[in-house]
């Protein structure tokens, strides 16, 4: 017999941030959290360990749809990295905005929290710059393979950092619409890439260490 109340993934995550935003904290159990929304606790658990788990993996659930709305545009081969790049985060960015109340009780005020809610969003951020096709900088052509190896690497790293400097930034943005964080994307994202592509590969890090200084000191 299929299930009247059919829960999801989905569904879990809507039930529990509309009990965050309600109640202003998290459920005092799964068990209780499942019996008031008429579901079995078993059925979380095919989903989620823990209501921790679900925070975590609400921001790479935001990620992954922005990178699945982005992909049709971003399929074309007129599109070039940076260009893939901007949209995806334009997408999250504005997702992030329609769900702001519950980013913001689940990041929190403590940079240790946020960084712990992250840890995830990171491999997930680190997959989609794999994704993007950076062989038509020069600079790569004539790297030898190690070297290709080390900028790979650092790219990740340094664009890892930017991104959750531009999370920071739109936490603690209050213009109009939060249109200076998309300002702050686009032109960090320009210096960015002018760099990598015309400075000496530390530069790389160098960046992703100076974004990360000026938004978390």
């Amino acid at each position: 017999m299929e299930k009247e109340n059919l829960i999801t993934q989905d569904r879990i995550f809507e039930l529990y941030g509309d009990y965050i935003l309600n109640h202003g904290e998290k459920p005092k159990s799964i068990y209780r959290f499942a019996k008031d929304n008429e579901f079995e606790e078993r059925d979380f658990y095919d989903y989620f360990a823990s209501f921790e788990q679900i925070e975590r993996m609400m921001l790479v659930n935001l990620f992954d749809k922005s990178v699945d709305l982005a992909s049709e545009v971003n399929s074309s081969n007129e599109i070039s990295s940076k260009e893939q790049l901007l949209n995806v985060y334009f997408i999250f960015f504005e997702n992030m905005t329609m769900n702001r109340s519950l980013v913001l009780m689940i990041l929190g005020n403590d940079k240790l929290q946020s960084a712990k809610i992250s840890k995830q969003l990171k491999d997930t951020h680190r997959e989609f710059i794999r994704t993007l096709d950076f062989n038509d900088w020069q600079l790569i052509k004539k790297a030898k393979n190690d070297v290709k190896n080390f900028h790979e690497k650092a790219r990740e790293e340094a664009l890892w950092l930017h991104f959750i400097s531009s999370i920071e930034f739109w936490k603690k943005d209050t213009s109009p619409a939060f249109e200076k964080t998309d300002l702050y994307i686009e032109k960090t994202i320009d210096t960015g890439f002018e760099l990598i592509d015309n400075e000496p590969l530390r530069k790389l890090v160098d960046l992703g260490k100076f974004l990360f200084k000026e938004k978390f000191k």
